[in-house]
C-alpha cells in the first residue's frame, strides 16, 4: 500500500511517501481503506519529536481517518465488510497512522459514518470534534441557557466548540481577526463575534456577559489567567487544551473565591467509552447538518510533507494561512 511515513522524527521533509506491507487485522482490529484522513497539530508534534511517544518505526503519520471497513480481525464484532467508518486516536501511544491507503484500526476506536455524510467530512470532525465534546460534555457539563467564551471561532477545536455549544442551547461569545472571519463565525453560530485586532476583547466581553462567563474554552497556547478569570461568573468553568510549554502566572485568590474550575485534557487520554459517547453526539448532530467541519483544503497522499509544513507554519508559526482543516486523500 502507500503510505505517508517516518523513519526517524524531525521536520517535515522527513515524511516519506512510499510503498509499506498492508497491515492485517488482528485481534479486535478492522481494516479500513482509508478514503479521507484529517491533519491535526498535535500530527507534526509527534512526527516532529516535540511530543515525546513511543512509535514503531516506520511510522505512519496521521491520526484521523473515514472509510470502508476492507477486513474484520478474528475477534471483531461491531462492523461488518463494507460498513463506513471514521474515527481517530490512531498515530499515538504506539498506534500505526492513517496517511494511507489502509489501517489496521482496533474497533473501539471507530464509529459509523452517517448517511449522507462525507468521508471528508467525517475526518475532518473526527479529533476537533471528540476534543470540543470532552471539554464541553464530560468536563465543563455545558448547560441550555448559559454562555460560553471561545478564542477563536474558526479554528479547527473552536469553531466545533462554537457550533456543539449551540447545538447544547447555550449562548455562544468567540473572537476573530477580521470581518469575514466574524462573519464565519456567525454562520456557525455564534451570537456574538469580538475583534481582537479591532476591540477592546476584554472590555468587550464584560459588555456582553456583564454577570461573567459560564464556560471559557481557552484555544491559545499562552493563556492570559489574569484577563480570564475576572471574567469568569461564580462556578465558571475554565478549559485548557493547549499550552504544552506555557507557565503564566495564576490568579488563586480570585479564582477559588468564586468557586471555579478548572479542567485540563488531552483528547488521546479519553477512554474509548468517554469518546464513543462523544463520537454518538457526533453522528447525531453531523446527520442533522448542526455539525459541518470547516475543511480549508484537501491535499494529495503525495503532498503530506507540504501538507505537514503548511499546518506548522500556521500553528507554532502563527501565519494564519489555514481557515480550517486540511483533508488528505490517499
Amino acid at each position: 500500500m502507500k503510505a505517508a511515513y517516518i523513519t526517524t522524527p524531525g521536520p517535515p521533509e522527513n515524511i516519506i511517501v512510499g510503498d509499506l506491507p498492508t497491515p492485517e487485522p488482528t485481534g479486535s482490529q478492522v481494516l479500513v481503506r482509508v478514503k479521507a484522513a484529517a491533519l491535526n497539530p498535535v500530527d507534526t508534534y509527534i512526527r516532529g519529536g516535540v511530543i515525546q511517544m513511543n512509535i514503531p518505526l516506520p511510522f505512519v503519520v496521521g491520526c484521523d481517518l473515514a472509510g470502508v471497513v476492507e477486513k474484520i480481525g478474528p475477534k471483531a464484532k461491531q462492523f461488518k465488510v463494507g460498513n463506513r467508518v471514521w474515527g481517530s486516536n490512531q498515530g499515538l501511544l504506539g498506534r500505526q497512522g492513517t496517511f494511507a491507503e489502509f489501517a489496521a484500526v482496533d474497533e473501539c476506536w471507530l464509529y459509523p459514518t452517517p448517511n449522507g455524510v462525507t468521508d471528508e467530512a467525517a475526518a475532518a470532525c473526527s479529533l476537533v470534534g471528540i476534543t470540543a465534546h470532552l471539554g464541553l460534555v464530560r468536563d465543563a457539563k455545558l448547560k441550555a441557557g448559559e454562555t460560553l467564551f471561545v478564542n477563536g471561532g474558526t479554528g479547527g477545536v473552536g469553531s466545533m466548540v462554537v457550533q456543539m455549544s449551540k447545538a447544547l442551547g447555550a449562548r455562544v461569545i468567540t473572537t476573530a481577526g477580521s470581518d469575514e472571519k466574524a462573519k464565519q463565525c456567525r454562520d456557525l453560530g455564534a451570537d456574538a463575534v469580538v475583534n481582537y485586532k479591532t476591540e477592546d476583547v476584554p472590555a468587550r466581553i464584560k459588555q456582553l456577559a456583564p454577570e461573567g462567563v459560564n464556560v471559557w474554552w481557552e484555544t491559545l497556547r499562552d493563556p492570559n489567567f489574569e484577563v480570564a478569570v475576572p471574567l469568569l461568573a461564580p462556578r465558571g468553568r475554565f478549559i485548557l487544551m493547549a499550552g504544552r510549554d506555557a507557565r503564566p502566572t495564576f490568579p488563586v485568590g480570585p479564582f477559588y473565591v468564586k468557586g471555579c474550575q478548572l479542567y485540563g485534557f488531552a483528547m488521546f487520554n479519553a477512554t474509548p467509552e468517554e469518546q464513543q459517547a462523544a463520537a454518538a453526539d457526533i453522528n447525531r448532530w453531523l446527520a442533522a447538518g448542526q455539525l459541518k467541519p470547516r475543511i480549508d483544503r484537501t491535499m494529495p497522499l503525495d503532498q503530506a510533507a507540504a501538507a505537514h509544513r503548511l499546518q506548522e507554519e500556521s500553528t507554532v508559526g502563527k501565519s494564519g494561512a489555514l481557515a480550517g482543516k486540511i483533508v488528505i486523500k490517499p
